[in-house]
């Protein structure tokens, strides 16, 4: 079974190969799968209240580039703002993947996403 990870860099490489060949009906087959599988198994609530989004212009079959927001509360539990990032998932010959989140610090919310994504994305893909 192949990691989400690997699923969605193939699924990228292959509608990548599709707009090289003009072939519209496998492009728009693979985009869907792409889109199922964010929605399914990257972070969506408990935070990412407005789930994921897989930038289709940047990701590539080595770099997938990842829009997400983090809705944040305060100590009394009420909602207190959002804050958008960039997560920056790259290959790596020791870890598997590289996470890199781009974005605001706010109460050292960055190494939660990094994990939140690192698991997402190392998960056997359903």
């Amino acid at each position: 079974m192949t990691k989400t990870y690997q699923e969605l860099a193939i699924k990228v490489q292959a509608r990548l190969n599709c707009i090289k060949t003009e072939n519209e009906d496998w492009k728009n087959a693979h985009e869907s799968e792409i889109l199922n599988i964010v929605e399914c198994e990257l972070p969506s609530g408990s935070g990412f209240n407005s789930g994921t989004y897989l930038d289709l212009k940047l990701s590539t079959s080595e770099k997938l580039v990842f829009y997400t927001s983090y809705h944040f509360m305060d100590e009394m539990g009420s909602y207190d703002g959002w804050e958008d990032y960039k997560i920056v998932v790259t290959a790596s010959l020791v870890a598997g993947v590289n996470v890199k989140v781009v974005g605001k610090n706010r109460d050292d919310i960055k190494n939660y996403i990094g994990d939140m994504f690192w698991e997402a994305l190392w998960q056997d893909c359903k």
